[in-house]
């Protein structure tokens, strides 16, 4: 297995160690709920060293990206603004979903997952190929240039940060959500995958360790990736290779709001979006009844069937929740059955985003 720069510190902290997309990463360090708590009440961090920064460079790099990615990064005008989008394959579906800030008119940095990483340089490197511009493809995960990633998210985040990194303050003080600055060698933006505020550290990855330790002494949580998973689910956000993969259509798993189709410029996967508008939408679900609820099980809807495709206990919400690809008709507020080995467990249909910023929404 592949390990990220903090390695060594995660197994000084006793970290339960698991394979995570081929990463050796930690699990938990001895409570995944307390960890989940920590995040939602003071403030969390987790080694994110394993997504792949990517940056790329040159005259068209704004015009590779324009047709490599389904959102226009044309809404990109001021250094340090960040957009999530999906990349797609011909067919719409969805070969990863990234964040790609904009440094200046000829530079951007794409964060690329951890599994997808070696995949999507392969897909990147061809698209450049086939249109023949003029822009360079640089993953920053190896030698002298290499970057690790260390996510700092709870209320108490950016507090914290500031108390570590004195001088990082006035960059990124006033930063608004989906904005990084700089600050000496970090790059620090205001994003994560938590439902809580705080930033994500991008920085020389042979200053990672001193920079975990730091902030683990400033109090902040060591966090992996078992709160990381609770978290992100109650804040509804997708996880790649669950709630969508290459089979999937960005409409159908609730990143229609990622995908511009507005703007007359053509992207990869356009024409097939085109072709095929939504067929399901993407919902939450709230367990009446005791139980577990589980990816790939089946949901059972007067409109018709759906499937669970992320789902866990709610350590905030003490309830099991779960997001769900279910039939156009199905409403917000309705009724639905759930098949649990060999019952059927009444769910609550809901809006997706069931905790942000430590407030239950649903």
């Amino acid at each position: 297995m592949q390990k990220t720069v903090l390695n060594e510190d995660h197994l000084r902290s006793g970290a339960r160690m698991v394979d995570f997309g081929g990463w050796e990463m930690p699990l938990h360090y001895g409570s995944q709920i307390e960890e989940h708590h920590a995040v939602r009440r003071d403030a969390g961090m987790f080694d994110v060293s394993h997504m792949c920064a990517v940056d790329i460079g040159g005259a068209d790099s704004a015009a590779f990206l324009r047709r490599l990615i389904a959102n226009n990064i044309d809404k990109l005008q001021v250094a340090g603004k960040a957009l999530y989008s999906a990349m797609l394959n011909e067919a719409g579906g969805v070969i990863d979903d990234l964040i790609v800030y904009y440094l200046d008119e000829n530079r951007y940095r794409v964060v690329i997952n951890a599994a997808t990483a070696a995949k999507d340089l392969r897909w990147m490197a061809a698209r450049l190929a086939d249109w023949q511009l003029a822009a360079t493809i640089t993953p920053r995960r190896e030698g002298a240039d290499a970057l690790a990633m260390i996510a700092v998210q709870g209320p108490n985040a950016r507090q914290k940060v500031w108390q570590v990194l004195p001088d990082s303050r006035s960059a990124c003080e006033s930063l608004k959500p989906f904005f990084a600055a700089r600050s000496g060698d970090f790059f620090i933006a205001r994003t994560g995958y938590t439902g809580e505020d705080g930033y994500e550290i991008t920085l020389p990855a042979g200053q990672a360790s001193e920079l975990w330790t730091r902030l683990a002494a400033a109090g902040v949580q060591p966090c992996g990736l078992g709160a990381r998973d609770t978290l992100r689910l109650e804040a509804g956000m997708n996880l790649y290779g669950q709630d969508m993969d290459e089979n999937v259509s960005p409409l159908d798993a609730g990143l229609a709001w990622t995908v511009d189709l507005v703007n007359p410029r053509d992207f990869v996967g356009k024409a097939a979006l085109v072709a095929r508008p939504q067929q399901q939408q993407f919902l939450g679900l709230v367990l009446a009844e005791r139980g577990v609820l589980r990816a790939h099980q089946k949901v059972i809807a007067r409109q018709g069937a759906g499937e669970v495709t992320s789902g866990s206990f709610s350590p905030t919400m003490q309830k099991a929740i779960a997001l769900a690809r279910l039939p156009l008709a199905v409403a917000v507020g309705d009724s639905v059955e759930v098949a649990i080995r060999d019952k059927l467990l009444a769910a609550r249909v809901v809006k997706p985003c069931f905790v942000r910023n430590g407030n239950i929404l649903v």
